[in-house]
């Protein structure tokens, strides 16, 4: 992707202008940021897939009164389990329908002028008229594209986050909304972090949520001090403690001061391994999420040659990153140099490789697509 081409899909602006001026600063709405949409998937395909036990799929439903009340169940749900199409006030979200399906797959993708390692997925919601899930705000970014009927969004700068209290959802208790926008199909929102919103459906309608990934820094410590400890005593060896100067002690429950300055060096000598750490958060940031599973086949001896000849292309529910030393790819890492670790990363860019790339590859790295393939993480193009 050029990134400093204008994009329609921007607003006449590059990818390049709009993670200047935009990007985790403020909104930004895009009238026909792709023109002429329509929903990728029908309302029928989406109640199936609300149904699927691989999808992950709320329901909201605002009840009536002075007072409105909020009822909130997680999925899967059956058709038959959903309210009549009639009754107002209701909402499904069926998040990660980019993991199910090619063309929602590849509409996510026109979003990755912003890196991988942050993009996270797409979520769509279905609401019938003045269904909503209420004020609130996200800790990620998103852009909202409206797909099917009209959805009303009124947001503003939010600085009072209280909650109402003894309602199953996170709903700002004084939402002061600064500005409302219509949104017809094709219309595109940006909205950074913690900017609150409230979006109300304006009879049917269908909306999608182009959502990223923002980890937090407990969470990312944790996992990379977790893997971090699987290769501890390769990073930092052996060594044993050692005490010759230790005297008698009166206290001998008191932990001695030169053992933890001992514990304190070994950890050290762990984190200061750039390439473990690096390893660490690449295996991390391509992790399949716990509902993602791949169909294993057979390998054939045809798999090379297949792919020399056609090229191969990522399964839509693969992870593949790269650094500077690493290849990473659903949760794995390999060092990769040279023209191998070229192709690797066009790999991952482009998320296909021709014919002729893949016969560029050396015999290792043949090998590596071949298992791949197997698992069911890529496959030769048709």
């Amino acid at each position: 992707m050029d990134v400093t081409q204008a994009l329609p899909l921007l607003g006449g602006i590059s990818p390049q202008l709009f993670m200047k001026r935009y990007w985790q600063k403020k909104p930004l709405l895009v009238r026909q940021a792709i023109p002429g949409f329509k929903p990728l998937l029908d309302r029928a395909q989406l109640f199936e897939l609300a149904a699927n036990e691989d999808a992950q799929t709320r329901m909201v439903i605002q009840e009536p009164g002075s007072k409105p009340g909020w009822r909130f169940k997680h999925g899967p749900f059956q058709r038959r389990a959903l309210p009549p199409l009639k009754q107002a006030g209701w909402t499904i979200l069926v998040q990660g329908v980019d993991l199910h399906h090619d063309r929602v797959h590849d509409l996510m993708n026109q979003f990755r002028f912003v890196p991988d390692a942050r993009l996270d997925d797409l979520m769509i919601s279905f609401a019938t008229d003045g269904g909503g899930v209420g004020p609130h705000y996200d800790s990620y970014d998103v852009f909202l594209l409206q797909a099917q009927g009209q959805r009303r969004w009124r947001i503003g700068r939010q600085k009072d986050l209280s909650l109402q209290p003894d309602v199953p959802l996170k709903i700002l208790a004084n939402f002061e909304p600064e500005v409302e926008y219509l949104l017809e199909p094709g219309d595109l929102l940006y909205l950074p972090p913690r900017y609150a919103h409230d979006g109300i459906a304006v009879g049917e309608c269908m909306t999608y949520s182009i959502g990223f990934r923002i980890p937090n820094r407990g969470e990312l410590a944790r996992e990379l001090l977790q893997r971090l400890a699987e290769d501890a005593e390769e990073v930092v060896g052996v060594g044993l403690y050692r005490d010759p100067n230790q005297p008698a002690v009166n206290q001998p429950a008191e932990i001695p001061a030169t053992m933890m300055e001992f514990a304190q060096n070994a950890l050290q000598d762990a984190l200061q391994d750039s390439l473990a750490l690096a390893r660490g958060l690449g295996e991390y940031m391509t992790e399949p999420k716990p509902n993602v599973w791949f169909e294993a086949r057979v390998g054939s001896a045809d798999d090379t040659q297949a792919m020399k000849a056609r090229g191969v292309r990522l399964d839509r529910r693969t992870k593949m990153m790269f650094d500077p030393h690493h290849i990473f790819i659903n949760g794995e890492s390999f060092s990769a140099s040279g023209r191998d670790a070229t192709l690797m990363r066009a790999l991952a860019n482009s998320r296909y490789l021709t014919g002729r790339d893949v016969a560029k590859l050396s015999v290792q790295a043949l090998v590596l697509l071949a298992a791949w393939c197997a698992a069911g993480w890529l496959d030769a193009q048709n």
